[in-house]
């Protein structure tokens, strides 16, 4: 039994690595610069993907991820240049300059036609937003707890469907048109709670809702459809077989999930739900 448990974990170890070796040689030649890792990400970038706007930090989840694939990929950190694209800019058609980015773009079938993403580097989990009032009244981040409050919800997204089977409120939720209406019930003490995915939350609470607190968030595998995040790519690169197999090595090797841990969970105080 000993001989097959350590026989599978070395096999572990050898793919992993075969996938790194594999992925460090499949990027030789095809990058913009010889030798060099071109990245791009949005200006300014945001907490908490970036810390202080500073990507070549490696500070801020996306900024870590970064750095793990292209260490995968062969480029040492020095070989990394960075540069800025905007959201809208990146995800037309037409020539890059970049090898990829990163903005927390969703894979969709729609820009699929016209870039090229990478296996996903993220899943966005739903996370509770409320004002500090209710975490004054005692709200935690405990399903027993997020039972007793007052929701509103955007009955067109998912949310609503993992609300009522995941949560079970003791009242009826309040149903919108869009997140913009939550917010405004939210502001006008009409509701208590919405729910999104994280990094709605996140930029709601900072930016949106003066008082807004993000209570805490679900694993991503509770979601049916959690939003996916990945690498941007020119379409049809030639990086594009290289990079995947940089994200599942880092993924493989737990690389990825103590990123995510110490940048989405530890950084943003967000704890998962109980």
């Amino acid at each position: 039994m000993r001989k097959a448990v350590l026989g599978a974990a070395l096999a572990g170890v050898v793919l992993a690595a075969s996938s790194n070796v594999y992925a460090a040689e499949c990027a030789a030649g095809k990058t913009m610069k010889d030798g060099v890792l071109t990245i791009a990400t949005g200006n300014p970038a945001y907490y908490p993907w970036v810390m202080d706007n500073d990507p070549s930090s490696g500070k801020g989840f996306e900024a870590a991820v970064a750095y793990a694939v292209a260490n995968k990929m062969g480029f040492e950190n020095d070989k990394v240049e960075w540069t800025s694209a905007s959201f809208d800019q990146s995800i037309q058609p037409g020539v890059k300059d970049f090898d990829f980015n990163l903005q927390q773009f969703s894979i969709t079938e729609e820009r699929e036609k016209v870039v090229d993403f990478s296996a996903p580097y993220y899943s966005a989990p739903m996370a509770v937003l409320v004002r500090k009032s209710s975490v004054d009244n005692g709200a935690t981040a405990t399903v027993d707890s997020l039972k007793e409050l007052k929701w509103g919800i955007d009955s067109n997204t998912t949310a609503l469907a993992m609300l009522q089977q995941t949560i079970k409120p003791s009242s009826d939720p309040l149903l919108y048109d869009d997140n913009v209406n939550v917010i405004e019930a939210m502001k006008a003490n009409q509701i208590d709670a919405g729910l999104f995915d994280l990094p709605t939350a996140l930029y709601l609470s900072a930016v949106v809702l003066e008082d807004g607190v993000v209570l805490g968030q679900f694993p991503a595998d509770r979601s049916d459809t959690p939003d996916q995040f990945g690498l941007l790519m020119e379409d049809g690169s030639a990086l594009k077989e290289c990079v995947d197999e940089a994200v599942l090595a880092i993924t493989e090797d737990g690389t990825l999930a103590k990123i995510e841990a110490q940048w989405l969970q530890e950084t943003t105080g967000v704890p998962l739900i109980k």
